[in-house]
Order: structure tokens, then sequence, then C-alpha cells
């Protein structure tokens, strides 16, 4: 029996679940735009615990959404992660924020699902999965323009999901593109994804897992007057 706790940080979303071979058994999230993962986390993680009847130690591995996302809220989730992975000497799985974030829709066959996750200005993180979740095109940061998603929208309707897809909406319109908005990732779909990973052993070195932030984190700063 795999019994394995999940953290999700990755967006506003401060999610924790736990997933007993691969079904969720228990989930503790509460989506602010307030950030408060740093005071929240632990919290929820004994009270997910607690809903699930099981102590720290009966956990057998812990996972973490690793990105993209949030830089704060990447680096709250992984610390608490690998901390835990260390001290109850309990493997550290990472499991891709986008991935997770394409499970919480079903499309028909033919179509795609595009989870996007916001950046700066016009920019969005995402990637692309057929109807089967299997990635089709690598995650990437890119801005929205008119031909975004363009070749996939040509073979089927195209289903963007998460806070990313609203700014997409006036530029790629509803012809082939279908908006899901309110979704953000959740711990509760790592539950599966997770113990695939762990069935595979795919686990990470603790020493020197980082979080998967794809661009380099930029402090924006007032230029000096000549």
């Amino acid at each position: 029996m795999a019994r394995i706790l999940n953290l999700e940080t990755a967006t506003t979303n401060c999610s924790v679940s736990i997933g007993v071979n691969g079904e969720l058994v228990s989930l503790v999230e509460e989506n602010t735009a307030n950030y408060s993962h740093a005071e929240q986390l632990h919290l929820f993680i004994k009270e997910a615990l607690k809903k699930a009847s099981l102590s720290f130690f009966d956990i057998d591995a812990i996972a973490v959404s690793k990105g993209p996302g949030s830089y704060t809220g990447l680096r709250i989730g992984v610390s608490a992660a690998k901390g835990l992975s260390f001290s109850l000497d309990k493997p550290l799985i990472a499991v891709p924020t986008l991935e997770s974030l394409a499970h919480q829709i079903e499309i028909p066959i033919g179509d795609f699902i595009v989870p996007v996750l916001d950046a700066r200005r016009m920019e969005v993180y995402s990637c692309v999965f057929d109807v089967n979740y299997k990635e089709v095109r690598a995650t990437d940061a890119e801005i929205i323009t008119e031909e975004s998603f363009a070749d996939y929208a040509t073979k089927g309707n195209v289903h963007l999901v998460g806070n990313g897809a609203e700014k997409c909406m006036e530029l790629l319109g509803t012809d082939k593109f279908s908006y899901h908005t309110e979704k953000v990732p959740s711990a509760a779909q790592m539950a599966h994804l997770s113990f695939t990973k762990y069935k595979q052993q795919q686990f990470e070195d603790v020493a020197y897992f980082e979080p998967y932030y794809l661009k380099d984190f930029v402090l924006q700063t007032k230029k000096k007057k000549a």
C-alpha cells in the first residue's frame, strides 16, 4: 500500500491531499489571492493527515507540484516537501504542475488540452496534451498572439485550462477554443500522478532538487534618472 502526501502551492491555491494507491482519500485546500501558503501549508498537512486517519510516520512518500508557477509559492511547497522527505526518510516525488492541471477536465477524442498559467503581461506558461493526457508539446513560456495554438485548432477543439486562459480569450476567440478560467492546480489530481511515479520509482534527489521555474526570477527596479 502506498500512502502519499501531495503538496500543491504553485499558484494561489494552497492544496494538500492524501492518496492511497492512487485514490484520493483526503483533501484540504483554500484558493485566496493573498498567497497565504506560508501560514496555511503546515496546518493543511496536519488536517489532511487527520482526515485520512494517518500520522506522518504512516506516509510512504512526499509529492510536490514542481512548477512552473509562482516563484514564492513553489519555494514554499518544495522547501516543505524536501524537509518532510529528509526528516521522515521518505522518497520525494515531483509532479509537473501543468500536467496535474490538465487532468481537471475530460475532452472528446481528437481535441487538445492546453493548461495555461498566467505569467507577465501577455505571457503564459503552457503545454499541450491529447485526450489521453499524453504530452504532445513541451512546457514553454510564450507570449500569446492570434496564432497561438493554431496548429492544434486545425485538428480539433482546443480547451484552455487555468488562470492564463482569460488573457487568451480576446485574441483567440471561441470558434475552436473553449476556456476553463476558474480551474487552478490542485493536490486532488496529484494523487493519481504521484502514485504512478511511485510505482515506477521516479524519485528526486532531495539534496539537489529545485522547483521548475521555467524563467529566472526578475526583481523589478526603478531606473535611475540620468
